[in-house]
């Protein structure tokens, strides 16, 4: 392919004032804001800087699916900084690597706000990572930002989800896949830690007591597995109508490239995921997907202004042939959701940061409007799309904007 460097750099311009304008149009300055009253509890801002974390698996299993909401989160903060950052102050970033283990991430939580002081995180990925840190974030009062779809069922005044939950996600898919695809029969797949089998669960009680259909098999695998042989003999003797899968990270090499090679293409066996993204199709290969369908918020090849700069932008920085995920895009929206926050509050202080955000529209964001909800959730639109050969997909199935509800009655 053939790329033209030119007009990647007059996007990646046009993108910057994209993300200038993303959500104030003035600039500040660090003197109408003095440290003393922007910051009272001790955190890492100085008079010209202000020091967040960055905490993602950049090595292990995890490394294929968090390496994009880094490089997301940083173009965010680059695009903040050249709009001249906040209150008038630059980012200054603090990397740390969860290496896919949870114990690590707590480590490096603890780090990060006790020793580093840094005044948010943007970070985790998998629930057992997200669930390793929380107590610490709360224990401490520290803000992360977390980017993944989840299964819901958590609240924290310490957390901002700028993923789905399961109602915009699991429960939506389904109802999706019972009315296009009339699917009666299911076969949950899934890796094996909290987020796979708690959204297996609530899968489980809407297809029984909503859909009235039947789950004939589920089956979970250990993170980095790559021996899926004797799940696929399985599935060929069920023959469900969809296989409805969860499976993360690495994995998903091992398991995509096996189901095409035993022949069991996606014409012949449909298959539904809410957790492959263009992130993992670069590692598993078009060819190998092609036909699956996916379950997100966000895909590279949304049609719209917004995304179209963003894409620009962000190819720009890591190169012709970077691909956007789901997780890359709403771990882009955390530094911006942050920096209206503070902007609302005129400080950095955690507790009112925390109360200025109910409330907070991205009008601008890749995947279009968004709103931050009291319950530290953003209203986001569910989408079904169908991987193509190339590694991109295609959106077949949009909601309208759904309010997030990670408690929902009856699936707790």
């Amino acid at each position: 392919m053939i790329v033209n460097i030119h007009s990647f750099k007059k996007k990646a311009l046009a993108a910057l004032v994209l993300g200038a304008s993303l959500l104030t149009a003035a600039a500040t300055h660090a003197a109408d804001y003095p440290t003393a009253k922007v910051m009272t509890t001790g955190l890492a801002v100085a008079d010209k800087t202000v020091t967040v974390g960055i905490l993602h698996s950049i090595t292990g299993t995890m490394a294929i699916s968090e390496t994009g909401a880094v490089e997301a989160e940083k173009l965010a903060i680059d695009q903040i900084n050249a709009s001249g950052g906040i209150l008038g102050r630059k980012i200054e970033v603090i990397q740390e690597d969860g290496a896919s283990d949870w114990p690590t991430f707590a480590e490096k939580a603890k780090k990060l706000l006790e020793k580093d002081k840094v005044a948010t995180v943007f970070g985790c990925w998998t629930s057992a990572s997200r669930k390793a840190v929380l107590p610490v974030f709360e224990h401490d009062n520290g803000l992360l930002y977390y980017p993944t779809f989840y299964e819901g069922l958590e609240q924290s005044k310490n957390v901002f989800y700028t993923g789905q939950e399961a109602t915009q996600q699991i429960l939506a898919s389904l109802d999706w896949a019972s009315k296009t695809l009339g699917a009666k029969t299911f076969y949950l797949v899934g890796s094996d830690y909290i987020w796979p089998r708690t959204s297996m669960k609530i899968a489980r009680k809407h297809i029984e007591n909503v859909l009235k259909g039947t789950v004939v098999g589920e089956e979970y695998y250990p993170l980095g597995s790559t021996q899926f042989s004797s799940l696929i003999n399985k599935i060929k003797l069920k023959k469900p109508d969809l296989v409805f899968g969860a499976v993360v990270g690495g994995s998903n090499v091992a398991w995509f490239k096996q189901l095409n090679a035993a022949g069991l293409t996606f014409k012949k066996q449909p298959m539904l995921t809410i957790s492959v993204t263009e992130d993992e199709v670069l590692g598993i290969g078009g060819e190998n997907v092609e036909g699956l369908y996916s379950s997100m918020k966000y895909f590279q090849s949304l049609d719209n202004p917004n995304n179209k700069a963003f894409v620009a932008a962000f190819k720009a920085k890591y190169g012709a042939d970077s691909v956007i995920g789901d997780v890359t895009q709403a771990g882009y929206l955390g530094p911006w959701l942050w920096k209206a926050a503070v902007e609302k509050a005129g400080s950095f202080d955690v507790d009112k940061v925390v109360a200025a955000s109910p409330g907070i529209e991205l009008k601008t964001a890749p995947e279009g409007y968004v709103k931050l909800h009291e319950n530290h959730h953003l209203w986001s639109k569910a989408r079904i799309a169908i991987w193509q050969k190339d590694g991109q997909a295609k959106v077949v199935h949009e909601t309208d904007l759904i309010e997030p509800n990670p408690f929902p009655k009856g699936y707790q």
